[in-house]
């Protein structure tokens, strides 16, 4: 923090939402420090940018890229980001000469952060790996042409004359598959409440496939969902394209664990990646040999580089 005293914040959430808060314990040093005390001073989750009140040039909202601005009493405002389409990038705030480097030789520290994070995001290993929390409004993913077209329709016909639209079996099936991977893209365990999250939010899209007389009119999609999830399961198991999955098979359990439903491992609350992959093409042998020599690079000096690319690598094993 860059000071003690107390600093006033107004939050604007929407145009009808705002949230008055207060650092108690003075401004962060950090952009993302000050996010994440946003998002938890408002209960936000999933991907945000903040923007604050530029006086300077007529009180218009102007992407924040450093905490040097903020004062009390500033307006901040919270812009929702898509993480499927959207980049975000922040300025490194404070600059790379002052971040202490632990662990390491004083030498290191003309070691760029950028070259860090480009490591870190282009190891084979973090392809597979989960950011995202479970969002707010669930989105729906987008379906195949022929599944859309007939969406459309029906939706124009449910607004016109309340008709609604029974799904071919083909439809359904598409339908089912691409939430399925859009649910595992959170986890492959999802709540009873998730369900009903994402069944809600397929008929709010499409209100053409609402069920009337069925709680919240999409009580049978997440009877559906519930079934296609369980089958996603077992084809990931099948294939071996999921460890988190792959260890819960009766094959990884012990002999007097041999029950489906019997200690089955699901990641705690806010704990993702619970079992990562092993990078394409590695084995627990080869990534073996690779944390040893992690801990060699880690007896010299200049080496933060090679360092970072070992850590990667080997996430998954270690």
């Amino acid at each position: 923090m860059t000071e003690n005293t107390s600093v006033r914040l107004l939050v604007i959430l929407s145009e009808d939402s705002s949230v008055r808060m207060e650092l108690r314990n003075g401004i962060p040093n950090s952009l993302e420090e000050l996010i994440d005390e946003v998002k938890n001073a408002c209960g936000l989750g999933g991907f945000i940018r903040l923007q604050y009140k530029d006086t300077d040039f007529g009180n218009i909202f102007v992407n924040l890229t450093s905490t040097t601005v903020i004062k009390d009493l500033t307006v901040l405002k919270v812009v929702q980001l898509d993480p499927d389409s959207t980049v975000v990038l922040y300025a490194l705030d404070p600059p790379v000469s002052s971040i202490p480097l632990v662990g390491l030789d004083s030498d290191d520290s003309s070691v760029s952060v950028h070259t860090d994070d480009t490591i870190l995001l282009s190891s084979p290993s973090s392809d597979s790996l989960r950011t995202q929390q479970w969002p707010r409004q669930f989105p729906i993913p987008r379906f195949s042409y022929d599944t859309e077209c007939q969406l459309q329709k029906g939706n124009a016909e449910y607004l016109r004359s309340q008709t609604r639209l029974t799904p071919s079996s083909k439809m359904l099936s598409d339908i089912l598959e691409k939430v399925a991977e859009s649910i595992y893209a959170y986890t492959p365990y999802p709540e009873d409440s998730d369900f009903s999250d994402v069944a809600e939010a397929l008929t709010k899209k499409h209100p053409c496939l609402k069920e009337p007389g069925s709680f919240n009119e999409s009580y049978g999609w997440k009877r559906r969902m519930k079934m296609k999830m369980a089958n996603y399961r077992t084809q990931l198991k099948a294939h071996g394209t999921s460890a988190e999955v792959t260890v819960n098979s009766l094959k990884s359990k012990s002999e007097g664990d041999s029950y489906p439903a019997k200690n089955v491992k699901r990641p705690r609350r806010a704990e993702a990646n619970h079992f990562p992959s092993l990078p394409s093409g590695e084995t627990t042998g080869s990534l073996e040999q690779e944390r040893v020599s992690l801990l060699t690079e880690l007896q010299k000096k200049n080496n933060r580089q090679t360092i970072k690319e070992k850590m990667a690598k080997t996430f998954g094993y270690r």
